[in-house]
């Protein structure tokens, strides 16, 4: 693979994360695309996201559940059969939910929704952790063998400013704010390097920017 990229958060923000792979001229087959969770909100408008997501998967990309896949699966069918603004759910994207991973660890990094508990084997962490820990993960950090890379807590709320990737030890934070109405992010971590859009009502998906991140970040 040419590349490691990851993007998390999406929250129904679909075409702005085809404009940032766009940007990032994504290659699929050459370039790994690392999806993190949270790719709907409870508005069964984002829903259709799901489509997208199996779509880049189909593709050769690696997705992996966040809490907002947890909650929709965890949700009785007769709430998923009648919306006020949508049609059903087809129940085959429960069923490709379902199948999704809750961590990957692919080359140098370990790929996570919401973070990991300290002191407890990667095998034996719990869901409800994997895809829904904040500060007790965050806050106290502990030596793992690769750095994390995580989405979940919106960066602003870490301490980076508002819109920005979040760099901690042996940590990455890029949850942004897209659900805020702030930024979605792409990072390309091979090349350290970060595409991010506007989600603001009043210019979303632009203008995108590219930038770098420091060499010594999260290691």
């Amino acid at each position: 693979m040419s590349r490691i990229l990851a993007i998390s958060d999406i929250h129904g923000h679909i075409e702005g994360a085809r404009r940032l792979l766009a940007a990032a001229s994504y290659t699929p087959g050459s370039d790994q695309l690392m999806l993190l969770g949270d790719y709907i909100d409870y508005a069964s408008e984002t829903w259709p996201a799901i489509d997208y997501i199996r779509q880049l998967t189909d593709e050769g990309a690696i997705a992996i559940a966040g809490n907002m896949e947890t909650w929709l699966c965890s949700q009785p069918q007769a709430a998923l059969d009648h919306t006020e603004h949508s049609s059903p759910l087809p129940s085959s994207r429960l069923s490709y939910i379902e199948t999704l991973p809750l961590y990957i660890e692919q080359d140098d990094y370990l790929f996570v929704h919401a973070g990991i508990r300290s002191g407890i084997p990667l095998e034996q962490q719990l869901p409800a952790d994997l895809t829904g820990i904040r500060e007790s993960f965050w806050t106290v950090p502990f030596p793992f063998s690769k750095p994390i890379v995580f989405g979940h807590t919106p960066t602003f709320k870490l301490g980076a400013p508002s819109g920005h990737v979040w760099f901690g030890p042996g940590m990455i934070g890029i949850d942004t704010g897209a659900k805020h109405g702030l930024r979605l992010s792409l990072l390309d971590l091979t090349n350290r390097q970060i595409y991010s859009c506007s989600t603001s009502s009043g210019s979303f998906y632009e203008p995108i920017s590219c930038c770098e991140f420091p060499i010594q970040a999260a290691q």
